[in-house]
């Protein structure tokens, strides 16, 4: 009996260690609370992006998901929200992109293609019925036109600031046209429009020269006056559409001198931008340029090809005064597909009422004509009454801008 307990003993502990070592050679590993303890050990433990700390058990050195771009993580000018970060918040919040440069139709609705070309959106005209186009005074608007400058429209530059082509595509010969009923539709009365030169002369007070005057007649302010913003302002404020007159090489110059600044067919072609630019930067809010004296540097081709160009890259309109020989001009503009017209008659104070007769016959021939009129009260005067009579003869008075798109319509 005694054996038989000793061998019942050993066999008992013999079960017992077996079943001990059964289990740690084969049992579950508790590998997890090894790893929970070593991690940190392998990756000391470090902020993730944004300021949040890995959880316990994780490291940050081999994430699962790429790190975001920071771009995403803080969009220019947006810092992310306090404590997050990629962890949280791999991709940026999709915010609508604040444009850039908004839009503003103007009278043509002309947008410039990405090849430079220039295309007609959807026209207002197009919605405009015949029978509402009446002779006499275009009252398509009664509203100011809007403030100068728009900054989508502005380029700095050294001098001050520039015209320019908007993000858009957006013009400042249409942004800063006053808006015609008349510009984009074919038919209806006859259309005469008229420009008043030589304002902007340093102590003239044009607003008195102006006073009165009907808000369709354009005006063309120089650059070598004072307060020429606030003058411009005011004209518009009153309706009127702006030129700026620029000055450039006479026939007899120096004996007739245009200015300090003026193009010269003399000065290479990147000395001449600059003049421009200067002239340009002066005050904001015209739609394109006219000449102020020029009948040597518009005669010039080599001259005439580089300011076209820039004038053409700035979204303006060129209009010659029609007191030179305008061949070299057309090619050059044509040649750009720069928006281009040359008046039809020069108005003169001692010979007004026969040049305004002129300018009636060349609408009525062709559609449209543009008169071009040196201010003075004498002629602003008359002008004012001949554009009372303008009903009862069939014609309407509208902007030069209108008149230079109802020509390229037809």
């Amino acid at each position: 009996m005694k054996a038989l307990a000793v061998a019942s003993g050993i066999i008992f502990w013999t079960l017992v260690i077996g079943v001990i070592a059964l289990i740690f050679l084969s049992g579950p590993e508790p590998a997890e609370v090894v790893q929970i303890e070593s991690a940190p050990a392998a990756a000391p433990a470090a902020a993730g992006p944004g300021g949040i700390m890995p959880p316990p058990g994780f490291s940050v050195t081999a994430p699962r998901m790429p790190t975001p771009p920071p771009a995403r993580v803080s969009p220019p000018g947006m810092a992310p929200p306090p404590g997050q970060g990629p962890a949280t918040a791999p991709a940026a919040p999709q915010m609508p992109a604040a444009p850039a440069a908004p839009a503003f139709p103007g009278q043509s609705g002309a947008i410039e293609d990405e090849d430079g070309s220039v295309a007609q959106a959807p026209d207002r005209g197009s919605n405009v019925a015949l029978a509402s186009l009446v002779p006499g005074i275009d009252r398509s608007t009664e509203e100011p036109l809007p403030e100068a400058p728009l900054p989508a429209i502005v380029e700095d530059s050294p001098y001050g600031p520039l015209p320019k082509v908007a993000a858009d595509g957006s013009r400042p010969a249409d942004v800063y046209a006053r808006p015609s009923d008349y510009a984009d539709v074919q038919g209806g009365p006859p259309r005469v429009a008229v420009l008043l030169n030589g304002l902007g002369v340093p102590g003239d007070q044009d607003g008195d020269i102006i006073k009165g005057l009907p808000p369709p007649v354009s005006l063309a302010y120089g650059a070598y006056g004072r307060g020429l913003q606030e003058r411009v302002t005011d004209a518009r404020t009153a309706g009127h559409e702006v030129f700026l007159a620029i000055p450039l090489e006479p026939n007899n110059y120096p004996t007739n001198d245009p200015g300090p600044h003026a193009l010269l067919t003399t000065l290479p072609p990147k000395d001449n931008i600059k003049r421009l630019q200067w002239a340009m930067s002066r005050y904001a809010g015209y739609i394109g340029v006219t000449n102020y004296m020029g009948a040597k540097f518009q005669s010039d081709l080599g001259s005439v090809a580089p300011v076209f160009e820039e004038l053409k890259r700035r979204g303006l309109v060129y209009l010659a005064d029609g007191s030179t020989d305008a061949a070299v001009t057309k090619r050059v503009a044509a040649a750009l597909e720069l928006e281009y017209d040359v008046a039809d008659v020069q108005l003169d104070a001692g010979r007004i009422d026969s040049q305004l007769a002129a300018l009636e016959a060349a609408a009525k021939e062709n559609g449209s004509a543009i008169g071009v009129a040196k201010a003075a009260p004498g002629t602003v005067k008359r002008i004012t009454d001949w554009a009372g009579s303008l009903e009862s003869k069939g014609l309407v008075l509208v902007p030069v801008s209108a008149a230079v798109q109802a020509r390229r319509q037809s």
